[in-house]
């Protein structure tokens, strides 16, 4: 068993969904490892990580504007020492993950077909988001 660990970033411009299918596939070659289990971690408190639809940019619409109305920033939170957004978007990664563990099988990763890794910005202002991979594999 082999360890391939690498560090991702990905430059935000506001909250979002940011595809990064393609990094972290490009890190799966780079590995050279062809069967195992990719782990990829978000270093961050106010975003989160999802495996979503990627053919269809209104379905991650749909689900920006879910978490708006779900978790909306005109509440009086306690926590708001970055303004407004700050709380709803602990909350809002709190209900998403930080995490996803997706397996490797001959060298790729077997999403499906409409299948794409993304990083879910919950600020309003741009972020330089730390995301750090893990593959186990042989």
């Amino acid at each position: 068993m082999s360890v391939y660990q690498a560090e991702l970033q990905v430059q935000t411009k506001g909250k979002g969904t940011y595809e990064m299918t393609d990094e972290v596939e490009a890190q799966v070659r780079k590995s050279g490892l062809r069967n195992g289990i990719v782990t990829l971690f978000v270093q961050h408190t106010s975003c989160s990580l999802v495996i979503m639809e990627n053919a269809a940019p209104a379905a991650r619409r749909d689900l920006e504007r879910f978490f708006d109305q779900l978790v909306p920033e005109n509440q009086n939170f306690e926590h708001n020492d970055e303004g407004p957004d700050d709380m709803p978007s602990h909350i809002r990664m709190a209900l998403t993950r930080t995490s996803e563990t997706i397996p490797l099988a001959d060298g790729r990763l077997p999403l499906g077909t409409w299948q794409g890794i993304f990083l879910f910005e919950h600020r309003r202002n741009p972020h330089q988001r730390q995301i750090s991979l893990t593959i186990l594999g042989e």
